[in-house]
């Protein structure tokens, strides 16, 4: 059972693959009639399950075992500004595999990477389906969401217990207050960090600048860093 799918609708009833999950299964996996996969709906519902027939299009389970996993509190959210040479595509991959709850897309004034017109879209389809599929790789029974690209003000807006990383911060990430009921709400800078205006209106609507160690981390690699630390301290990883 080394595969993971996702399916729209999971009961004790059966399941099915459509699309593209039933051609990765059909004729990636090679699935045949009789072998056990696990499968899940995105929403904490996880099912061990055998496959009874298989088509190209379509792929019809017997369930054989099913749970609800819960959602896991508090949830990590990372904001991650948007970075050239695929470094935030590298850190929205590895935070799905660590256990991150959502990911937004910053526009920071520092990033040189931009998306407009039509390419606001088209990243965010891009990044949803990298998180997809780092999210079936490390089997994860709740899909990781991709909100809509943010600018700073956005930001601004956000609920939850808000971290800024930032090297030259005075407080330390293992330090910080952080309320059990909560989102924590992870946010990195571009390549160049973030800018000092950005940092004001941030902290000014409540946010907290936090720095990791005595190291500067790149930004593909300081989310997935924090969200270990936090996970750890948090008692996520059980």
């Amino acid at each position: 059972m080394a595969h993971f799918y996702l399916a729209a609708a999971l009961s004790e009833a059966g399941a099915e693959l459509t699309g593209e999950e039933a051609r990765h299964a059909a004729q990636v996996s090679r699935l045949r009639v009789g072998e056990r996969v696990v499968v899940g709906d995105g929403r904490g519902r996880v099912a061990e399950a055998e496959a009874v027939s298989v088509a190209r299009d379509h792929v019809e389970l017997r369930v054989l075992t099913l749970h609800d996993e819960p959602q896991t509190v508090p949830r990590i959210v990372l904001v991650q500004a948007l970075a050239k040479g695929g470094r935030d595509e590298a850190a929205i991959q590895m935070a799905t595999e660590l256990g991150v709850a959502a990911v937004v897309p910053w526009q920071a004034a520092r990033s040189i990477t931009r998306w407009a017109g039509p390419k606001v879209d088209a990243g965010r389809a891009r990044w949803s389906a990298i998180v997809r599929e780092a999210g079936k790789q490390s089997m994860r029974p709740w899909a990781v969401e991709v909100l809509p690209l943010a600018t700073t003000a956005d930001l601004a807006a956000l609920g939850g217990t808000i971290l800024l990383l930032e090297p030259t911060a005075e407080t330390r990430l293992v330090d910080v207050d952080l309320p059990s009921d909560r989102d924590v709400v992870l946010v990195v800078g571009p390549e160049g960090g973030i800018a000092p205006e950005e940092l004001d209106r941030l902290t000014a609507a409540g946010a907290t600048p936090v720095r990791m160690g005595p190291t500067v981390l790149r930004t593909s690699t300081a989310g997935p860093a924090a969200i270990v630390a936090l996970a750890v301290r948090l008692g996520l990883w059980r």
